[in-house]
């Protein structure tokens, strides 16, 4: 249970890493933000296709393609209807309206979309360490880990840029690595319902 306990707060701390990296390298050209940013895209896109849509394929059986279809169509309902929390999220982050309304507004949408979607990939790193196979789910949860960093590089210039205090926007990122942490211990200590529903959470 330790090193689960471990490998779930290293998940979690790497957005945090990628946070403070974020918060020191602010003011980076256009150009080097640029390539961060396609890094970051990139390293989310191919996470995306072979660490959540083909194993959720897989693990569906024959009907994987319906689960996979059902699951990214209600993953993209649930962050839509998210975009009613937005006012309450503002004003907690201290985000006025006006000219910066809709940008604000954006930005929070995309912090609540990767808090959410830590989740089903916490509960992906705990489900792999209660399969007894410890070198693959370290794997896994290395691979998650790396990807969680650039997710914290990339949260930080947005909401400073909407207007977020930099105290507020470290609170921010803490959360979506937080959730991951949950998801992670949710995952590895209900392993038997956590398979029966991941195609669908992936």
């Amino acid at each position: 249970m330790m090193i689960v306990m471990l490998c779930a707060l290293g998940v979690g701390g790497a957005t945090m890493v990628g946070a403070l990296v974020g918060f020191v390298f602010r003011r980076i050209t256009h150009r080097a933000s640029d390539i961060v940013l396609s890094f970051a895209a990139g390293v989310s896109v191919a996470s995306a296709v072979m660490g959540l849509i083909l194993p959720s394929l897989d693990y569906g059986g024959d009907l994987g393609i319906i689960v996979c279809i059902l699951g990214i169509f209600c993953g993209a309902l649930c962050v839509n209807l998210l975009d009613g929390a937005v006012p309450f999220a503002r004003k907690f982050f201290g985000l006025s309206g006006g000219a910066e309304s809709e940008r604000s507004r954006r930005v929070l949408v995309f912090v609540m979309a990767i808090a959410i979607h830590n989740l089903p990939e916490g509960i992906a790193a705990g489900v792999s360490f209660g399969t007894g196979n410890p070198a693959e789910a370290l794997t896994v949860a290395g691979g998650i880990a790396l990807q969680n960093i650039h997710e914290g590089m990339v949260l930080v210039a947005p909401m400073l840029a909407a207007g977020m205090s930099r105290g507020r926007t470290f609170v921010a990122a803490l959360m979506t690595g937080l959730v991951e942490v949950v998801g992670t211990l949710l995952g590895y200590l209900a392993v038997s319902v956590s398979t029966a529903v991941l195609p669908f959470a992936l």
